[in-house]
């Protein structure tokens, strides 16, 4: 008998919009090429999927997105000028509720984003200036996804993941030069869950909710170079991120939750790096994760919350940062794991007020200029728990709570520094 073919929805499929976003693709090849961009979004964006399989004997999987404001483009050879405004006043909503009966043969897969702001810039052989600002007013950006029926036996495993983002900036290329500034603001309540209950996953089971008020990422190859102004505040009430993944019977199963406020992870290859960096964090930031199985072969439950975090890397020789950060939002992290019988457990938590890191040059003696200067006020707190009711085999929980840290070095040159 011939199989079903895999069951697969899309969420742009599947949506409900009280009001249609804006989105706007640009592609460049002109020697100089000039952008400005202005998206105002005043309504709600709204994305809904439900579905209810059963005996599926291929892959359930659902792709399911909602999104404020949108634009994307790339320059090869010759420049780029980009300038642009994104505002995001309504609230925007992705949310994935899947029943399934009886046996689920194929892996259950289930993506669900909700983006308030976005905007992805590529310069290829080229340079990149960028005068960006992105705006999310007092409003919900929310992303849940759900498995609710207890029998459910996913016999293929389970992969499920949830993002919720207020702003988000991406820009880099291959053999560029990307400089200028971007700016974020949310005064949005960022938020995100992700829950699994079964009976029975003989494979593996991943559960993965993560929220993040604003990030930037900059990535750039091959004798590319940066020189960048980031700015970044978030003031909504809570950025929260929970996992709930449960099975009676688990060979495999993990959860992991990450709560951010403020993210910049930047990394240059071939040139120099001169970033500043200014963050601010009003915002309540939580993350939870919830891991149960009667019986279990490995189990993992590992939560993470960060007010502020800057990431930047250069495999060159220099690396200048100015870094600020301002966390005033309490971090609270929690990560619990229950059962019987099994065998290896892995429970973490972690939970920082600020972190930076730079590093430079793995192969020669890079040299780098820092300036660093960090203030927490909020309380910061990690939880870890483990409770074991039959027997098992190896348990290993951890728990960090740390105020302000900074990590600066240049590997493979016996250099280092730290603040």
């Amino acid at each position: 008998m011939a199989r079903p073919a895999p069951i697969r929805l899309a969420g742009t499929i599947a949506a409900t919009a009280m009001c249609v976003a804006a989105a706007t693709e640009v592609l460049a090849q002109q020697q100089d090429s000039r952008v400005l961009n202005n998206q105002l979004q005043l309504g709600d964006v709204i994305s809904g999927v439900t579905l209810n399989v059963e005996d599926a004997a291929g892959e359930v999987a659902v792709d399911n997105a909602a999104q404020g404001n949108s634009l994307s483009g790339s320059v090869q050879n010759g420049s780029l000028d980009l300038s642009s405004s994104q505002t995001m006043n309504g609230n925007t909503r992705a949310t994935t509720t899947v029943e399934a009966t009886g046996d689920t043969e194929g892996p259950l897969n289930l993506q669900t984003q909700a983006r308030g702001n976005y905007l992805a810039a590529g310069a290829y052989g080229a340079d990149l200036t960028i005068e960006a600002s992105q705006v999310v007013g007092p409003s919900e950006v929310t992303a849940s996804a759900a498995q609710t029926n207890e029998a459910a036996r996913l016999l293929g495993g389970t992969s499920m993941s949830t993002t919720a983002i207020g702003n988000t900036t991406s820009i880099g290329g291959t053999g560029a030069r990307v400089e200028g500034l971007v700016s974020q603001r949310s005064d949005a309540g960022v938020r995100s869950e992700s829950f699994v209950v079964s009976q029975y996953i003989p494979a593996t089971g991943e559960v993965i909710a993560t929220s993040i008020g604003n990030t930037i990422a900059a990535n750039s190859t091959a004798a590319s170079s940066q020189a960048l102004t980031l700015r970044q505040r978030q003031a909504g009430d809570a950025v929260t991120a929970n996992v709930s993944a449960n099975s009676g019977n688990a060979w495999d199963l993990a959860g992991r939750a990450r709560a951010t406020a403020n993210q910049s992870v930047l990394y240059n290859q071939g040139g120099s790096v001169v970033v500043t960096a200014d963050q601010s964090n009003l915002s309540q930031v939580r993350a939870s994760t919830v891991v149960t199985a009667y019986d279990y072969g490995a189990a993992t439950a590992n939560a993470a919350g960060t007010g502020n975090e800057v990431s930047i890397g250069n495999n060159d020789r220099y690396l200048e940062i100015d870094n600020s950060q301002v966390n005033s939002g309490g971090v609270e992290v929690t990560s619990e794991f229950a059962g019987a019988y099994g065998y290896d457990v892995r429970v973490g938590v972690e939970a920082t007020g600020n972190a930076v890191t730079g590093y430079a040059c793995s192969e020669c003696d890079g040299q780098m200029v820092i300036s660093n200067d960090q203030t927490n006020s909020g309380n910061v707190s990690a939880r870890a728990t483990t409770r074991i009711t039959g027997s098992g085999r190896s348990v290993v929980t951890s728990a960090t709570a740390t105020g302000n840290s900074g990590t600066f070095y240049v590997s493979g040159s016996g250099n280092s520094s730290g603040n």
